[in-house]
């Protein structure tokens, strides 16, 4: 069983996990795999726990916004 882990800044719809978590799915189900086989887990985190260049996000992508 597949369980697919994904890494977001905090902030996003639920319109759009449900899309990731859709999408995610169905990669698995054009493989051959069954839907009630894959589990997709979106995490959100803070964008000033999320290092990037050796700073937070904050301040590394200041205008950055996940999608909302």
């Amino acid at each position: 069983m597949p369980v697919v882990h994904v890494n977001m800044w905090k902030g996003i719809s639920e319109e759009k996990v449900k899309e990731i978590i859709s999408g995610i799915t169905k990669v698995f189900i054009d493989m051959d795999i069954p839907a009630r086989a894959v589990e997709v887990i979106v995490h959100e985190i803070p964008k000033s726990h999320w290092g990037i260049e050796g700073k937070p996000a904050t301040e590394s992508r200041p205008d950055a916004q996940p999608p909302l």
